[in-house]
């Protein structure tokens, strides 16, 4: 019985890392998942590098996204995108 005393410090300290860490850390991923999944065409993006676009095309794990006033398509991958810009207000 004293056996498991001893490692209930340690059994507890284990849960509140997973409770305060990363159970919020897999939520988040989860949530930036379902947002890189749910994108389309017509949507403005903001790319993990800060480059302003909009959605012209929808392939697999590859967006092609317009930029700047002279229209300039680039080619980027899912997961370089940052969040969907809500213009809408």
């Amino acid at each position: 019985m004293e056996a498991y005393l001893q490692f209930l410090p340690y059994i507890l300290l284990i849960a509140v890392f997973y409770f305060l860490l990363i159970r919020p850390q897999q939520k988040r991923e989860k949530e930036t998942q379902k947002m890189r999944s749910s994108v389309k065409e017509g949507d403005e993006v903001i790319t993990i590098g800060g480059i302003y676009g909009k959605i012209i095309n929808v392939k697999d794990d590859e967006l092609t996204i317009e930029v700047g006033a002279d229209r300039v398509k680039l080619k980027i991958a899912k997961w370089a995108i940052g969040k969907v810009v809500d213009n809408e207000k």
